[in-house]
């Protein structure tokens, strides 16, 4: 068990492109900023990002902006943690049920 809050950041890097590094420290300072120690994903793995949050037991997932996750993804990700978007500053929180419980 975590003594903090724990954050997996993600990157699509089709959306970053060239802008990579700068999602990168956008990452880093709302991970500082809300009080997340930031952990990566390894870069390359046939384990599906889901499945990669699923393991980590992690808080949240922090994003550059929601467009780095497609709806799906989002909806599956909630489910397990809180997705928080660096810009715009957005938090997706975290679904604890419903009547059918968790699909994800």
């Amino acid at each position: 068990m975590r003594t903090q809050p724990t954050a997996i950041g993600w990157m699509d890097p089709d959306v970053s492109g060239v802008a990579a590094q700068w999602d990168q420290a956008q990452l880093v300072r709302l991970a500082r900023r809300v009080g997340y120690v930031l952990i990566w994903p390894p870069e390359h793995t046939a384990v599906s990002f889901v499945d990669q949050v699923r393991e980590a037991d992690v808080d949240a997932v922090l994003v550059p902006s929601a467009k780095h996750l497609d709806a799906l993804t989002l909806d599956r990700l909630v489910h397990l943690a809180d997705v928080e978007a660096a810009t715009p500053r957005e938090t997706f929180a975290r679904y604890l049920g419903g009547l059918h419980g968790c699909p994800a």
